[in-house]
């Protein structure tokens, strides 16, 4: 796997346009802007149409599963994160040809 990082949220914007990822894992509380933000940022880009955006965050409350899948993520993760879990997601996307 390839692995970029970023640390706030205007940072994850910019790798993501250099970079354009097949996935992304994403902190709700980012710094400079939220990763709800972020995500639908994201899915606004048709450049990253096929993006599979994984909430990971340490709010568990429905209210906030709600608010993240609205903002486009597709799976969310309550920290700490059940690594079986998140293998899981991973092990069902399909395989890149790059």
């Amino acid at each position: 796997h390839d692995v970029r990082t970023a640390g706030d949220g205007p940072t994850a914007l910019a790798v993501a346009d250099d970079y354009q990822p097949h996935v992304a894992i994403v902190d709700i509380n980012l710094p400079g802007m939220s990763g709800l933000e972020v995500a639908a940022h994201w899915r606004s880009d048709p450049r990253l149409a096929q993006l599979v955006l994984i909430a990971l965050t340490g709010y568990s409350d429905s209210d906030m599963q709600q608010q993240s899948q609205a903002a486009g993520f597709d799976h969310h993760l309550v920290k700490p994160a059940d690594i079986r879990q998140l293998r899981d997601i991973l092990s069902q996307l399909p395989r890149s040809s790059n």
